[in-house]
C-alpha cells in the first residue's frame, strides 16, 4: 500500500501497464509488474522497498483469508424464497426511519490541525479506516476492500432490509422508506465478490471488493466529500512477517529488479551462467569460442 502513496507522490504521467497472468506461474506476471515500477519509477532502489512490498503482500493475504472465511459464513445462511415469505410471515408494518437529509453527508467534524489542512487542499482528512464518518452512515477502505457500515433500529432482521449492489452503484435501505445509500462508486467493484449482513440486528456491513485494487477511493459514492488520499494511513508490515515461502520469493523478485536496473544478470541468468560454466569445465575437449549465448 505504501508503494501507490510513493508513486503518487512522484505525480508523473501515467504509463499502461501491460501484462496478462497464467494462472500456472503467477510469479511471471508479479515480476513484470515489477519490472514495469523499476522502469517507471525509483521505488526499488529506496531503502523502504522491502517493507513497502511485504506491506502490500501481506495485506493481499489478509484479505484473501477474510474473504474466504466470510464466504463461508455466507454459505451457511440459506436465502429465503419470496414465496414461502409471503405465505409464512404476515403482513409488516413500515419501520419508521428518518429519511436521509442533506446533512448527512457533512463529515463529523475534524480537529483544528486538520481543519486548517483541509482549508488549504479543500479535501478532508480520512477517519482511522482511511474513509469517513457520516450522520447516517460510515466508510472505510484498504487497497483491495470497502465496507460501508449503517446503523439500523435495533432489532432489525435482515428480511426488512434491501441491498442492491452493482458494478458501479450501490442501493440499501429498509423495506418502505427512503435508501439511506443510494448512488454511484468512485470506481467499480466485483459485485460477485461482494456481500452485507446484519450485525447484532442494529448494523448493516456492506463489504465491496474492489476492481482495481492498486488504487485508493477519495469517496464511497459521487457526490460525497472527498478525502485527501495522501493522508491514508496504510497498514506496515515486514518481510520477517511473511511465511519463508512468500519472503523468499518476494526477495528474488526485489533482488532481479535491481539487477536489471543496474544491467546486471538476474538469479536466473547467473544460475544459467553458473551451470554453462560447470558444464564447459567438465567438456575441455570441446570449442565454445564461436557460441553464441542469450
Amino acid at each position: 500500500m505504501a508503494i501507490i502513496s510513493e508513486m503518487q507522490e512522484e505525480k508523473r504521467p501515467s504509463v499502461p501497464f501491460e501484462a496478462s497472468l497464467d494462472p500456472s506461474n503467477p510469479l511471471g506476471f508479479l515480476e513484470k509488474a515489477f519490472d514495469f515500477i523499476g522502469k517507471e519509477s525509483d521505488l526499488l532502489l529506496k531503502d523502504s522497498a522491502e517493507k513497502d512490498i511485504a506491506t502490500a503482500v501481506t495485506a493481499a493475504k489478509k484479505r484473501l483469508s477474510e474473504a474466504e472465511k466470510k464466504k463461508a459464513e455466507k454459505e451457511t445462511v440459506k436465502p429465503i424464497e419470496k414465496k414461502s415469505t409471503k405465505e409464512s410471515l404476515p403482513p409488516m408494518e413500515p419501520m419508521e426511519v428518518e429519511k436521509p437529509k442533506k446533512e448527512s453527508l457533512k463529515p463529523t467534524e475534524p480537529m483544528e490541525v486538520d481543519k486548517q489542512e483541509e482549508e488549504k487542499s479543500g479535501l478532508i482528512v480520512p477517519n482511522k479506516g482511511n474513509g469517513l464518518d457520516f450522520e447516517k452512515y460510515s466508510w472505510t477502505q484498504n487497497l483491495q476492500e470497502v465496507t460501508v457500515t449503517i446503523p439500523v433500529p435495533c432489532g432489525t432482521k435482515s428480511r426488512s432490509v434491501t441491498c442492491e449492489i452493482k458494478k458501479n452503484r450501490l442501493k440499501v435501505g429498509l423495506k418502505g422508506q427512503e435508501p439511506i445509500v443510494d448512488g454511484e462508486f468512485f470506481n467499480a467493484v466485483k459485485p460477485d465478490d461482494c456481500f452485507w449482513n446484519i450485525e447484532d440486528q442494529k448494523v448493516v456491513s456492506v463489504l465491496l471488493t474492489k476492481q482495481d485494487q492498486m488504487q485508493w477511493w477519495k469517496c464511497c459514492v459521487k457526490g460525497e466529500p472527498e478525502i485527501d488520499t495522501q493522508k491514508v494511513e496504510p497498514e506496515s508490515s515486514k518481510l520477517s512477517d511473511l511465511d519463508p515461502e512468500t519472503r523468499s520469493s518476494v526477495e528474488k523478485m526485489m533482488f532481479d529488479q535491481r539487477q536489471k536496473q543496474m544491467g546486471l544478470p538476474t538469479s536466473d541468468e547467473i544460475e544459467k551462467q553458473d551451470m554453462m560454466k560447470k558444464f564447459m569445465s567438465q567438456h575441455p575437449e570441446m570449442n565454445f569460442s564461436n557460441a553464441k549465448f542469450n
